[in-house]
This record gives C-alpha cells, sequence and structure tokens, in this order.
C-alpha cells in the first residue's frame, strides 16, 4: 500500500510518519485490496483546549474511499484512533463484499 503523508503548515517528524504509515500497514489484515492512502495532520487553534492535533486519512480501495478524521493531544493519539476508526469501516466493507458474493 502506497502512503502519502501531508503535514500542513508545519514539518513532521520522520519518526511520526514512520509510525502513522506503520498503523496504517496493519490495515491490510482486514482489507487485502487497499490500494493507497492519504493522510493529512493539521495544527488547529483551540485556545484553551489542547486537543488541537488533527489527523484525517483517506483510504482508497476498490469501490469507494474510506475517510475518518480524530484529534487528540499528540498526533500518535489521534492517528491511533483514526486508524481504529478505519479498521472498523473496512472490516464493514469486507462484510458487504462477502455477503453481496
Amino acid at each position: 500500500m502506497n502512503v502519502n503523508v501531508h503535514s500542513i503548515h508545519f514539518d513532521a517528524d520522520i519518526k511520526l510518519v514512520g509510525f502513522i504509515k506503520e498503523k496504517l500497514a496493519k490495515l491490510t489484515q482486514f482489507h487485502d485490496s487497499i490500494l493507497s492512502g492519504d493522510v493529512f495532520l493539521r495544527l488547529e487553534r483551540d485556545g484553551e483546549k489542547h486537543e488541537n492535533k488533527v489527523v484525517e486519512i483517506r483510504l482508497a480501495i476498490p469501490g469507494n474511499d474510506l475517510f475518518a478524521k480524530r484529534q487528540g493531544k499528540s498526533f500518535e493519539e489521534a492517528a491511533i484512533n483514526t486508524v481504529e476508526a478505519l479498521r472498523s469501516q473496512v472490516e464493514r466493507t469486507k462484510e458487504r463484499l462477502r455477503n453481496a458474493s
């Protein structure tokens, strides 16, 4: 799976990019035909709150794309939550494919 990480208005650390790619690679266990993933890392201004790290991930799979967006206190936390949301979407999509055939 080809993964593109885009950090918006800042430069992402190599360790963070590697962490995200590693987490996304695990999704291939649930659906073997994931074509690619686009990851967007963004810092939001939220005043007093500290959960301003936003991770958006779009997975390209045959038929349609899956998308999830989560925010957290760190990019790692937000990435884990986003990948977990995508995992459930991938499992539902795979189940629908099994039932259709």
